[in-house]
Parts: C-alpha cells; sequence; structure tokens
C-alpha cells in the first residue's frame, strides 16, 4: 500500500520503518519541509519517500497522523476526504490547552479530529504504545507473548485494514468499538503506555 505519514517523529519514523521493512510505501512528512526529511527518508530505504503533508494526504491510501492533538485543525482536510486517516494523537492539557469538551468527557479527541477531517475514516490507534516498544517489540503472528494495541473507529472496513497494518508490523489489535469509545485509550487509562498482550488488553478494556 501508499502509506502517508504526517509528522515523522518517534511514533511516525519508527511506524515508517516497520511498514516499509514488510514492503509498503512509505511517504514522510512534517510541518518543516520534506527537505527536511531527505536523510531520515535515505535511511529507512528505497520505499521511503519525504513529502509535503498535502502530497502524503493525497498521496496516501491510509495516513498516519502522529502529531501533537492541539495542531490537528493544521491537517489538510480536503484531500484526506475518503481516506482512512489513523489517529495517533493523544491530548495532554499542558502542552495542547485546556479543551472543555475533553474536560468534561462530552466528546473524545478522536471525533474532534473526525469532524475537522469530515470525509475521512478515522481510526484511533497506535498511540498507546511508547515508540521503543514499536519498533523493537514485534512478534511473529501466534506467539503467546504477542503485544496488542486497542483501536477504535466508526468505519468497519476502515478497523480491517488498519489491523492488518498493525499486524503488519507484528502486533495484535484489539477492537474496542466506535471512535466514542477512543477515552478508554487515552493518557492515564489502564492501557496507556503498558504493555499488553491481546487477552490483557481486552480484560483492561472490559471487552471480553
Amino acid at each position: 500500500m501508499d502509506i502517508g505519514i504526517i509528522g515523522s517523529g518517534n511514533i511516525g519514523g519508527t511506524s515508517a520503518r516497520l511498514l516499509a521493512a514488510v514492503g509498503h510505501r512509505v511517504l514522510i512528512s512534517n510541518s518543516r519541509g520534506p527537505e527536511t526529511l531527505v536523510d531520515q527518508a535515505t535511511e529507512l530505504g528505497p520505499d521511503v519517500s519525504a513529502v509535503t503533508a498535502e502530497e502524503a494526504a493525497r498521496r496516501g491510501e491510509v495516513v498516519l497522523v502522529a502529531i501533537p492533538f492541539g495542531r490537528y485543525r493544521d491537517l489538510p482536510a480536503a484531500p484526506l476526504d475518503g481516506k482512512i486517516v489513523i489517529d495517533a494523537t493523544n491530548y495532554y492539557p499542558d502542552r495542547d490547552g485546556t479543551v472543555a469538551e475533553l474536560e468534561d468527557g462530552s466528546t473524545t479527541s478522536s471525533e474532534m479530529v473526525a469532524a475537522h477531517l469530515a470525509g475521512a475514516r478515522v481510526v484511533k490507534a497506535f498511540n498507546t504504545i511508547y515508540y521503543v516498544r514499536l519498533g523493537e517489540g514485534g512478534r511473529p503472528s501466534g506467539d503467546p507473548e504477542r503485544l496488542a494495541l486497542p483501536i477504535v473507529g466508526d468505519d468497519e472496513e476502515a478497523k480491517r485494514i488498519v489491523a492488518g497494518l498493525i499486524d503488519d508490523m507484528g502486533f495484535d489489535a484489539v477492537d474496542h468499538g466506535g471512535l466514542a469509545q477512543g477515552a478508554a485509550q487515552q493518557p492515564g487509562t489502564p492501557v496507556y503506555a503498558t504493555d499488553l498482550t491481546a487477552a490483557q488488553l481486552r480484560e483492561r478494556l472490559g471487552a471480553g
């Protein structure tokens, strides 16, 4: 697949490496411009290209968003219309500013991202795992110690595709429902930044 990545830091860069290693074509971008990513793209291999965020959004069949939550309104909505968007953002009030709707629980961060990207098929994933564990912790399918990542989304096909990418990267995906359930995998929850197998993750999420 052609996979766009907006945000080339710890999660974005690690994901780019893992996805390229299993044969996907990856387009990495950041807010500073593709010229600042040439060395990173070269290091990651011939299937990784440095592009603008707009181009990553336009060319990617799936687009991973790994930027600070407070900048989600900078995402280019038009080229993401109809695309599967993986939201790896996390809301940190000290960094992003206090958001009343998130503080009172009337919505979730991924629902806010989805509202901005009105035509996109948003799936929340990759926001709970430490990037070093993501980069080094993958295991073959069926390994009893394989770690799992929670995903939520309102589009079932989009979740299946994202689950397949997670499997490609060496992890199981645990579907926890729609975007409204995303609060269960935010910072401070029992599944955040914790190494869990699929069975352990389901237990903590109350999903099995």
